[in-house]
């Protein structure tokens, strides 16, 4: 018999990140955003609950093995249901560490993942972002140039998450060695290296998130920096890995606004009448519903294919496309369903609506 629900395991990690996400993140969600900065002690909780060292195998000081991608898009959507900043901050150390495990070299996982482990404080991040009015990954404009046995970077990224602690960023440049993803690598760029210099960001959404821009004027970084080595990466899997995350988020955010926005019509009376039994209030919620749903499956469908390594370009792309663009209107109807509340900061959902925007453009704009 064919089952569509999650299997005892994904359930049960599903079930530990919606407490996680009810009891450690809602409750600081609208002062983190305020403040425009993450609290200490929550990254204390998140480091403690593991949500990257238990994705890391015990060779190299991990709990186990690395989720795979249908259980990470179960714990996404639960921790951007709680809040899409703070879950983000949480897991900045795998954006860094999972590359490393999967495409990495044996001397660079050895280097590299113990700290995940072991160190509290260890961040590291990814840097894939260029600006842009329309960027896409295929069209990466920085630049990796061989100089001797090293290579010289040189570029700019954006939105780089917790790049204002971080001691390692992972670098997507364009190496010349062909068209598309296939001339992309990564490379571990440390933070202290000559010619980089990072900038703090202010984004209209996830302000609670620190975000940086990375300028690299002519980095200079041995062999061993580049990602897997002289194999390289598979830059097409990172990408898609990376959206499909996205549309996950995307799903938690939505589905936040959508059963914030239930109640909220059902309980507020308008001319001695529910709201939620307006016509046109009653279609959107119906509409809210329908979309989060099938943002869902799309995300499910992406990262089963990515699970079972088979290639998941199309449904990456459509999955963080569509969900881009729902979760954008989502929100954005979910203000509508409050009216004037909606803009106030007694209710969440204006903050929702701030992230969605911002979430909605990484790469790119999306019509809606």
């Amino acid at each position: 018999m064919i089952s569509f629900g999650p299997t005892e395991e994904q359930q049960v990690a599903r079930d530990a990140m919606r407490e996680f996400a009810t009891d450690a993140m809602r409750p600081i969600a609208r002062a983190s955003d305020e403040a425009g900065a993450v609290p200490a002690e929550f990254l204390e909780q998140a480091w403690q609950l593991g949500l990257t060292a238990t994705q890391i195998p015990e060779a190299y000081g991990g709990g186990g093995e690395a989720r795979s991608p249908l259980v990470n898009a179960l714990v996404l959507e639960e921790l951007a249901f709680g809040d899409a900043a703070l879950a983000l901050a949480a897991l900045a150390p795998s954006l860094f560490a999972l590359p490393v495990l999967e495409f990495g070299t044996e001397a660079q996982k050895q280097a590299h993942l113990p700290r995940f482990c072991t160190d509290r404080y260890a961040v590291a991040s990814l840097a894939l972002v260029e600006p842009a009015p329309a960027f896409d990954p295929i069209g990466l404009r920085a630049k990796a140039e061989r100089k001797g046995d090293g290579w010289v970077l040189s570029g700019t990224k954006c939105f780089v998450p917790m790049a204002d602690r971080a001691s390692h960023f992972l670098v997507l440049a364009r190496n010349g060695g062909g068209e598309g993803l296939e001339g992309v690598s990564a490379f571990i760029v440390p933070r202290d290296s000559a010619g980089l210099s990072i900038s703090p960001e202010q984004n209209l959404g996830l302000r609670a998130l620190p975000t940086g821009t990375l300028a690299l004027e002519r980095v200079e970084i041995p062999a061993e920096a580049r990602l897997g080595g002289d194999d390289g990466i598979d830059a097409q899997r990172l990408v898609n890995l990376s959206r499909t995350a996205l549309a996950a988020v995307s799903v938690g955010l939505a589905r936040a606004v959508m059963e914030y926005a239930i109640p909220y019509a059902k309980q507020r009376e308008a001319f001695d009448e529910a709201i939620a039994r307006k016509q046109a209030i009653a279609f959107a919620l119906a509409d809210m519903r329908i979309e989060t749903d099938a943002m869902r499956w799309l995300t499910w469908k992406a990262a089963s294919r990515l699970e079972r390594r088979l290639d998941a370009t199309r449904e990456a792309h459509l999955a963080r496309l569509y969900c881009a663009r729902q979760a954008m209107k989502i929100a954005d109807d979910g203000v509508q369903v409050l009216g004037g509340h909606g803009f106030i900061r007694e209710h969440p959902v204006e903050l929702w609506y701030r992230n969605a925007r911002t979430i909605g453009v990484l790469e790119g704009t999306v019509a809606i």
